[in-house]
């Protein structure tokens, strides 16, 4: 172990301004395992001090106390899960593989804890005649299904098979991860001559430069495993053969039939949710895992799901259609490799519009000063750039910000880490250090947004490509989400929300970076400082449903996979078979393939969150796509009042009621779904 005071670090309160920063200059990683017993076992004696009190149960002394809890570990887990996600060496992952089946016995521990679901049944049988407000209501309704759902009502010999489920879950998910980390780290293309580099914008080719120069290679080029190199790669290099090899590299992840093999993996984890699953009275796993949701059931999810497919593939057979003119020039037929490619290519000569024109108009720090922009048109926030005296970071490519609101008051703290790294997961993502809540005190969030953009050239500015600045919008969303959050308790606080409403706010927030007043005042040449020239703009403006059948098949067919997966029960999944057999059968067009794969899709394989949910974006779209009709047809996008009850019903308002609810209170009714097939060009208006 290190010195003491590191390991205070982790669990000692935050000290420092804003309420108390983690002390990420004094962190030791070894020192997790020590600190996370040392916060479970304080929690624990906290659940004792509230099961053994021989006081009749109430709010105050139950519920309340329960949402004190805790305190500690939260601090803890804050930072490991920082670690976990973005420093996620050897260390990292030999602590992760040791801690996670601790951690799920621990979670275990108190939920089917029987005297604790006691005193909290007693207190949710009366809460609607006991005194209590709206939200203790509704907390005590969360709790208490929270509690049932996980098994606290079962008796002892089934709740320790669920204990032993969860704990061998919870070490699948980890190895799961880390041999997605691995072929992400491990496997790329390395490119030795220029002669090969044909087609690419000299961004990109700065970027597989710089990328090259910092795994060794001077003076070559590396096509890293990782969708924001794999993508720009796969739309503009004309080397196909090359095209065919980092596409390989990317959808056989976890597919390699070696030591990052996940679908043995893949098979047990579809086993043991099964299990469970009937274990907590259910049909699936799918059954379970949408009964608190908006959709409430699989069939309900899947209709929607259905009721695009037809559409999508009608699309995506006129895309290949019109590709495939142009590949017959070429003397080839459209493959999955050559699908980006050969769309830029159509996307060019109907619209006038190449993809590669706008990137020295999409510096990363612009648009990120547009999104504060949004936020602060929308919402009154306003971002002061830190140091790292003031607030300390874990590594040098974060950055921090003070989240200010109009009256200069303290809203909170928004950290940056945009670029990527090995140890790093991919994707991009928002998190959670510390949640709003107003339970002892004022208690100010901590968010974070991670990215994993590459540089360029030393001195100049990141450039980034469309897809990745609506994404980075996407996930602002989220930490605007937090950051706006106004709860009481804390288990209501901000992103706490059903998962297909969780994506509601970020995905309407991408809608903005569209705005005139976005694009003119932050979409600027990198070199020469001008706008995007309006006559560009109209051309994204035209473009914007082209190549619609692709992104919203490669969607569904996850989405689908997902959740058959999820109905199959618990017989034995042959994972690659599986996918195969179930897409056929669908009438997958062989030109597309999943956005995520069986083997490396990780929202649904590396933990339960997105488990039979990955159709939430999806149902989520519905509320974005009527949301932002009503925004639109207003006479501004940056509408105060329409603005101002997004953010008292959605941003604000946590999960202190239902999300059906709670979109009623902000739009006047229910969505209308003919909008979502407007928004995608399905039909028309």
């Amino acid at each position: 172990m290190t010195q003491t005071n590191s390991l205070d670090a982790l669990l000692c309160p935050w000290k420092g301004p804003f309420g108390g920063v983690p002390a990420f200059d004094q962190i030791h990683a070894e020192d997790f395992p020590v600190a996370l017993q040392l916060a479970m076992d304080d929690q624990l004696k906290e659940i004792d001090a509230i099961t053994n009190n021989p006081q009749a149960p109430n709010f105050d002394n139950t519920l309340a106390a329960l949402e004190c809890s805790g305190r500690m570990l939260d601090r803890v887990l804050a930072v490991y899960h920082i670690y976990t996600g973005c420093l996620n060496d050897d260390t990292m992952q030999a602590i992760e593989r040791e801690m996670e089946p601790k951690l799920a016995a621990f979670h275990d521990a108190i939920t089917q804890n029987e005297a604790l679901f006691k005193r909290i049944s007693a207190i949710y049988e009366q809460r609607t005649n006991s005194g209590l407000t709206a939200e203790q209501q509704r907390l005590s309704w969360v709790q208490h299904q929270s509690f049932a759902r996980e098994g606290a009502q079962l008796d002892t010999a089934v709740k320790q098979q669920l204990s032993a489920i969860n704990q061998r879950l919870a070490t699948l998910y980890t190895e799961f991860s880390q041999r997605i980390l691995k072929d992400e780290n491990d496997i790329y293309v390395l490119i030795e001559s220029a002669d090969h580099l044909a087609g690419l914008p000299s961004s990109e080719i700065d970027s597989a430069a710089q990328e090259a120069t910092e795994r060794g290679f001077v003076g070559q080029w590396l096509i890293a495993n990782t969708r924001s190199s794999v993508e720009p790669f796969l739309t503009y290099s004309t080397q196909r053969n090359l095209r065919e090899q980092v596409w390989r590299n990317f959808v056989l992840r976890g597919d390699n039939q070696g030591e990052t093999d996940t679908k043995p993996l893949i098979s047990e984890i579809l086993t043991l949710r099964a299990q469970r699953g009937k274990l907590l009275g259910h049909a699936t796993h799918a059954h379970w895992q949408l009964e608190e949701s908006m959709a409430k059931t699989p069939e309900n999810a899947s209709a929607l799901l259905h009721a695009l497919w037809q559409p999508a593939v009608g699309r995506v057979r006129e895309e290949v259609a019109d590709m495939q003119q142009l590949a017959d020039i070429d003397g080839i037929t459209i493959e999955p490799w050559d699908y980006r490619y050969y769309a830029e290519q159509v996307r060019k000569a109907r619209y006038d519009l190449d993809a590669s024109a706008l990137k020295p108009y999409l510096q990363l720090d612009k648009l990120r000063e547009g999104m504060f922009f949004v936020a602060d048109k929308l919402f009154g926030l306003q971002f002061i750039a830190l140091d790292q005296i003031q607030v300390p970071v874990y590594h040098p490519d974060v950055v921090v910000w003070e989240v200010k609101d109009h009256a200069n008051q303290h809203v909170g703290l928004w950290y940056f880490d945009p670029y990527a790294r090995s140890g790093k997961q991919s994707g991009a993502w928002m998190s959670e250090y510390r949640s709003q809540h107003r339970l002892a005190g004022r208690v100010t969030p901590i968010v974070s947004n991670n990215a994993n953009f590459t540089r360029g050239k030393a001195g100049e500015p990141v450039l980034i490509n469309w897809d990745d600045a609506v994404t980075l919008f996407h996930e602002f969303g989220h930490a605007l989400h937090g950051l706006l959050s106004g709860v009481t308790y804390p288990t209501l606080a901000g992103t706490s929300v059903a998962r297909d409403f969780v994506e509601f706010p970020s995905q309407l927030l991408e809608h903005w970076l569209l705005a005139p007043e976005v694009l003119q005042r932050f979409a600027v040449h990198y070199q020469t400082s001008e706008p995007m020239p309006q006559t560009l703009i109209d051309k994204i403006m035209q473009a914007r449903n082209f190549n619609q059948g692709f992104a919203t098949l490669e969607y569904l067919a996850s989405a689908m996979i997902d959740m058959q997966l999820h109905l199959a029960g618990d017989q034995p999944v042959d994972a690659a078979r599986f996918e195969t057999e179930t897409l056929e059968k669908l009438g997958m067009p062989r030109e597309v393939v999943m956005r995520h794969r069986t083997p490396q899709f990780s929202h649904i394989f590396s933990g339960d969150g997105y488990a039979a949910g990955y159709y939430s974006y999806l149902w989520a779209d519905t509320l974005v796509a009527d949301a932002w009709e009503a925004f639109e047809t207003s006479s501004n996008v940056f509408d105060a009042q329409l603005a101002e009850q997004l953010k008292q019903h959605v941003f604000t308002a946590g999960n202190q009621l239902e999300p059906d609810q709670a979109y009623r209170n902000f739009r006047g009714r229910d969505p209308d779904i003919q909008a979502l097939l407007r928004k995608r060009g399905f039909i028309t208006a």
